[in-house]
This record gives structure tokens, C-alpha cells and sequence, in this order.
């Protein structure tokens, strides 16, 4: 018997690469799934609650599994499977990933994941892990029913980690399976450089280290905040070209300070 699977695809501006995706899910060897497509173009509620919007639903249909994926991925016919089977062997793994390569390279972009608290983010390591990374998360059912929903107070980017760090709490695992394998085409939606980029991962480290840190690792994080805002400051008098990065840095510690969180939205 195959436990039942809801796959969520998240699409956000290309239906190109959601095409892409929703092909390669049709070559899958796994015999229980459905998928959900959420389109996030119509009302743009983030990763979170467009996420959450298809686990609801799964949840109402009786998933056993329930996976998020990006539409930004494509997926190998046997990674759901192992995915699945190595959720079975292991009562305890409530979370779980595939290894994921760079789109077109041998390139490994996620086996893994360690949490800096210092720095309030996470990094890809390829040891034992921290968290899955939503862009392929797989989360049994009885994770959800204890931990809940992915915290919508993020909007976009750690969101994944805390829903791990919380499960994690529980007593669930994250575990990386290491022979099951999807490729993802790297920041095509989010540009690295761009200021939403900036702010929200300034922003939600900080919110991630407060929700989830000790006492101790958040007073340190609100420490080194403000020696990184102070150098945005001199960033924005004497480095002209650093000014757009400087700006996205200072409003997102603004703005965890000030308590706004969700969506982005231009207080000037």
C-alpha cells in the first residue's frame, strides 16, 4: 500500500518553468499522487500562505504526505519514491529532502542545511541537517497536525527553516535522501542581488532567531544587527554604488524592530 501524496507546486510568474515541472511529475514511478497547482500571480500571499493554501487542501483530502516543490525544479522519475520509502523506514523523519543539483550542472545546491544564529540565516552544507529547504520539503501528515501551518509572518524566505526548527521540537527528524534527486533552476524567481532579496532574508533572520533561539543567541543576534545597520549607514554616505543593498538592509531591521511583518510594502 502506498501512503497518499499531494504534491504543491507554487507557481509565481513563469508558467513556462511550472510547465517544466508539471511535465516531469508526469514521468514519476510513484503510483499514490496528486497534484495541487497554486497560482500565485492572482494574489500574491508569499511562499507561506500560497503554500499554505494547498496543504489545507491536501490536508481536507486526506494526505499521508503532503510535498511542496518549486516550479522552478524538475524531478527524477524515482525521487518521490525514495522519498517516500525513506519516510517509512523511519518513524521519526517527519521532514524530508532530496539532494538537489544546480538546473543543467553536476552542481550540488542543497544536501543539507546549518543555521548560523550569529548571522541569522541558514547555509547549505552537505552534512547532517538542520532543515529541508521548501524549494522540495516532504512532511508527513501527523508533523502538520502537531506543528500547524507555515508561519505566514514571513511571506517569503525562512519560512521553511522554522517549520523544520519547530518539528524538530517535537521530536521529528530532517533528513536529507541522498539518492533521490531533482534539479532546481536557482534564484530564477527571487534575484539575489535585488532589494526584496536583501530585506526579507535581513528581516526574517531575525524574526527566525527570535521565534526559535535562545535567550542567550537572540541578544547576540540584536547586537550584531545594529553594528550592521551602523555599517549601511557609512555604506549609504560613502559608497553610492552600495546604496540599494544599504537601504534593503537597514528597512529590514527596521522593520523587525518595529514589528511589521507579512508583505513588503514601501513606507517611505
Amino acid at each position: 500500500m502506498f501512503p497518499k501524496v499531494f504534491i504543491i507546486v507554487l507557481h509565481y510568474q513563469n508558467w513556462g518553468d511550472t510547465n517544466e515541472c508539471l511535465k516531469s511529475l508526469e514521468k514519476l514511478d510513484y503510483p499514490n499522487f496528486e497534484k495541487i497547482v497554486i497560482d500565485n500571480d492572482k494574489y500574491n500571499r508569499g511562499f507561506a500562505g500560497g503554500n499554505n493554501l494547498g496543504i489545507k487542501k491536501a490536508m481536507e483530502k486526506n494526505a499521508d504526505y503532503i510535498l511542496l516543490l518549486n516550479n522552478d525544479t524538475v524531478v527524477e522519475p524515482d525521487f518521490l519514491r525514495k522519498l517516500v520509502g525513506a519516510g517509512e523506514n523511519n518513524e521519526r523523519a517527519g521532514i524530508l529532502g532530496p539532494l538537489i543539483y544546480e538546473y543543467g550542472t553536476d552542481k550540488i545546491h542543497f544536501a543539507g542545511g546549518k543555521i548560523n544564529w550569529l548571522y541569522t540565516k541558514g547555509r547549505h552544507v552537505t552534512r547532517a541537517t538542520d532543515y529541508i529547504t521548501g524549494a522540495c520539503l516532504l512532511i508527513k501528515r501527523k508533523v502538520i497536525e502537531e506543528i500547524g501551518l507555515m508561519d505566514e509572518d514571513y511571506f517569503l524566505y525562512c519560512e521553511d527553516v522554522d517549520w523544520c526548527l519547530k518539528a524538530r521540537k517535537r521530536g521529528f527528524s530532517c533528513l536529507v535522501v541522498l539518492d533521490s534527486k531533482i534539479s532546481h533552476k536557482v534564484s530564477k524567481n527571487a534575484k539575489i542581488e535585488s532589494f526584496s532579496y536583501i530585506y526579507y532574508h535581513t528581516r526574517n533572520g531575525l524574526l527566525l532567531a527570535r521565534k526559535n533561539a535562545s535567550i542567550f543567541i537572540q541578544l547576540l543576534a540584536y547586537k550584531i544587527s545594529f553594528l550592521i545597520y551602523l555599517k549601511q549607514v557609512i555604506k549609504l554616505l560613502f559608497f553610492p554604488q552600495k546604496r540599494i543593498w544599504a537601504k534593503a538592509i537597514m528597512r529590514g531591521i527596521e522593520d523587525f524592530y518595529r514589528g511589521r511583518f507579512g508583505k513588503y510594502e514601501n513606507r517611505n
